[in-house]
C-alpha cells in the first residue's frame, strides 16, 4: 500500500510539472492595453496602488503569469495624496505616532484606502468568471505588513490577511505567545494548496489550521 501511495504522489508530480513546463513554453498572449503612465509624484501613492492592482488583475486574467509579488513601498513617501485636494505627511513618518492621537488618526485614514484599494482588486478578481468558479477562486492573494508594530519597529504578531484559492474565510485566526505559528507555516499551507509536496518552509513548524 506504501509503494502505491509513493508511485502515485510522484505520479501526480509528474503531471504538475508536464503542465507547468507545457505552460511555460506557451506564447504569452497579446494584450491591447497600453503600458500605464507611472505616477511621477511620489506622494500619489494610492494611484500607483491602484495601477499596480489593475495590472496585476490584467496580467492573471489574460493568464501572462501566474504569480505575481507587490510591494507597495512607504518610506519613500513624503506624502499622501488623497486625490481630493489633500494630503497628509508621509506615511512612514506617520507610522512612528509615538501614540500621538492626530497622527493614529491620519494613519488609520491611510490604512482604510489601502483596505478600499485591496477590496477593488479582490472585487475584480470575483467578477472574472472561470471554468471552474471565478479568478478568485482560483487565485490565492495574500495581503499582509511586515510589522506588528511599526510605532516601535515590533515585527511580532504580523497583520495578514489572506483571500480566495478555495481556503475557509470570514474568521479571523488569532495567534499569540502562548499559542504561537511562525508566518512560515501559512506559507506551507499556500504551497500545499499549489498541489506541492512541500512539508518545509524556512522557520516551519507545519501548516496553519483552520483553513480548509
Amino acid at each position: 500500500e506504501r509503494i502505491d501511495q509513493y508511485e502515485t504522489a510522484v505520479r501526480s508530480l509528474e503531471l504538475r510539472l508536464s503542465e507547468a513546463q507545457a505552460w511555460e513554453a506557451l506564447p504569452k498572449p497579446e494584450v491591447d492595453v497600453e503600458m500605464p503612465d507611472y505616477p511621477s509624484d511620489s506622494k500619489q501613492f494610492f494611484e500607483m496602488i491602484r495601477m499596480m492592482n489593475e495590472m496585476s488583475l490584467l496580467a492573471l486574467q489574460t493568464d501572462s503569469t501566474r504569480v505575481i509579488t507587490l510591494f507597495l513601498g512607504s518610506v519613500r513617501t513624503p506624502g499622501v495624496d488623497f486625490g481630493n485636494g489633500r494630503t497628509i505627511g508621509g506615511y512612514h513618518n506617520i507610522s512612528h505616532h509615538g501614540k500621538d492621537e492626530a497622527k493614529l488618526k491620519q494613519l488609520a485614514e491611510i490604512e482604510i484606502g489601502q483596505m478600499e484599494l485591496l477590496n477593488e482588486l479582490l472585487q475584480g478578481l470575483n467578477d472574472v468568471e472561470e471554468t471552474n468558479g471565478t479568478l478568485l477562486d482560483n487565485t490565492m492573494v495574500l495581503y499582509g505588513c511586515h510589522m506588528g508594530d511599526a510605532n516601535i519597529h515590533n515585527n511580532k504578531n504580523l497583520p495578514v490577511l489572506l483571500a480566495g484559492g478555495g481556503f475557509e474565510h470570514g474568521q479571523h485566526l488569532a495567534f499569540n505567545s502562548d499559542n504561537n505559528a511562525p508566518l512560515a507555516n501559512l506559507y506551507v499551507s499556500m504551497l500545499e494548496n499549489m498541489g506541492l509536496d512541500k512539508s518545509k518552509f524556512a522557520s516551519s513548524t507545519g501548516t496553519i489550521t483552520g483553513l480548509s
